[in-house]
């Protein structure tokens, strides 16, 4: 049996998968969601925050770092074959957090509130609830 220093640390990539199926698209959306919206909780108020709202502190460069990763999910969207009203809905999702996530110190706060890559994941979701529902994953 090996011992603690011996076992190989695990790797966030080892659990997601690379291939272009649904299921595979799906579970990387997600982790890039609870990524950017969800990866800590602010304590005392119990509040959930993620990458986004963090890096968007950063003026700038912190909003367009913001806006790439959130255009990722647009674009694995898009390879799912989603159509463009819904990947424009998506889009203009991203670009809103962005334009008004750029406001100094109104804009900041938004993000804490204004989760876009959740919204669209929802949409995601539900597309893929309907032509993959293979996908579906049943959540405890």
């Amino acid at each position: 049996m090996p011992t603690p220093m011996q076992t190989k640390p695990r790797r966030l990539t080892a659990d997601l998968p690379l291939g272009n199926d649904p299921h595979s698209v799906r579970r990387r959306i997600e982790a890039m969601e609870i990524l950017l919206e969800r990866s800590f909780t602010i304590p005392g108020i119990n509040r959930p925050v993620g990458l986004d709202a963090v890096v968007g502190l950063i003026p700038v460069a912190g909003d367009i770092i913001g806006m790439a990763m959130g255009a990722y999910i647009v674009w694995e969207a898009r390879n799912l074959g989603m159509p463009k009203w819904k990947l424009a809905r998506m889009a203009g999702n991203v670009a809103f957090d962005s334009v008004v996530g750029a406001v100094p110190v109104a804009g900041d706060l938004f993000d804490f509130m204004f989760r876009s890559n959740t919204r669209n994941l929802r949409i995601v979701k539900k597309h893929l609830d309907k032509h993959h529902p293979q996908t579906q994953v049943i959540e405890q």
